[in-house]
């Protein structure tokens, strides 16, 4: 069996699935499909920002910055490729997403259909961008070692192993911990993100984005998915309520617990479907994974000097050679 693993925001790059796009008409249809829906809806040029042309690449790399632009990117080309890889036969038997990346898994579970998908990641983003400047900084604790250490504005966003959490808040606040972290000589890493996700600065979005979900067609999912909110399999009852994703957005993402129902069947094969390997490399950090589980990246990093295709075709031949059918 094969679980799909699905970014979240901050994944997204130029010439994201480039290669793909022009080698694969099946990818490249569905990309174009997601498109047209994103436009019929109000949305962004998104092509122009994600295949570039020569003069526009500097000001693309800015633009897909924009959360309103990052997270339908993304959207539309983890589903775009998680459709290639059900046409070859490579069928989902479980899935998850970091943040945005499971209302992904949540369409390929029939949870939502395309533009509902492209109307929630649209406006979340837009929304993203009406909250003020935020921060997130990434830290080598527990999250019952970071709790202490965190004042009222700050929120625990996501918890992506047993020692990395993600804390999120104003971006003084953030400063001023980064600070004490490193007095304490506790690795931080801060994260290229303006916006302070999974915190309380969201609070005010959060009466338009319930509105929104109360109006779109919410049905029990045909697959089963880690939830970011729970850290269990999500439950029907959780998937077609409007309030579940409401605290999806707000609450912090349970990363690590999720995993953990994915690699508790030590034969599954975890396929990243998306840009770069980040999901994957917590997938081989994470302590349940037993020494020989697969993990299976099926798009290039951007720094990796290797055409899209080219990569896409290896992750194939490794599936195959694992018993994949």
């Amino acid at each position: 069996g094969v679980a799909f693993l699905f970014s979240g925001g901050g994944a997204q790059h130029v010439d994201m699935a480039r290669g793909l796009y022009e080698a694969e008409p099946l990818f490249r249809a569905e990309v174009d499909r997601g498109l047209r829906l994103l436009d019929d809806i109000g949305g962004p040029d998104l092509k122009r920002w994600l295949f570039p042309a020569d003069m526009d690449r500097a000001l693309a790399t800015r633009e897909l910055e924009r959360p309103s632009h990052a997270l339908p990117a993304l959207f539309i080309v983890q589903t775009a490729l998680a459709r290639l890889w059900m046409a070859l036969g490579v069928k989902p038997a479980a899935m998850i997403g970091h943040s945005c990346g499971e209302y992904a898994a949540a369409h390929i579970s029939g949870v939502i259909d395309l533009e509902s998908g492209l109307r929630i990641v649209h406006a979340r983003g837009a929304l993203f961008e009406d909250t003020g400047a935020g921060a997130m900084l990434s830290i080598a604790l527990t999250e019952e070692e970071l709790v202490p250490l965190l004042t009222p504005e700050l929120s625990i966003a996501a918890i992506n192993a047993p020692r990395l959490c993600v804390a999120s808040g104003a971006p003084n606040a953030i400063g001023r911990l980064q600070e004490e972290l490193a007095a304490l000589e506790i690795e931080a890493q801060p994260i290229p993100i303006t916006v302070a996700a999974h915190s309380p600065m969201l609070d005010p979005i959060l009466p338009e984005f319930r509105a929104l979900l109360q109006t779109i067609s919410l049905h029990a999912p045909k697959i089963p998915f880690a939830s970011n909110l729970t850290g269990h399999w999500v439950a029907a009852g959780e998937a077609t309520d409007p309030e579940y994703w409401v605290r999806h957005l707000r609450e912090p993402v349970r990363f690590t617990d999720g995993l953990r129902c994915l690699l508790d069947d030590a034969d599954r094969v975890l396929l990243e479907v998306g840009p770069g390997r980040t999901m994957s490399s917590l997938s081989r950090q994470h302590p349940s994974r037993g020494a020989a589980q697969p993990v299976v990246s099926s798009m290039r990093h951007p720094d990796e000097d290797v055409m899209d295709d080219a990569r896409f075709l290896e992750a194939l031949g490794e599936l195959w050679s694992l018993g994949v059918a």
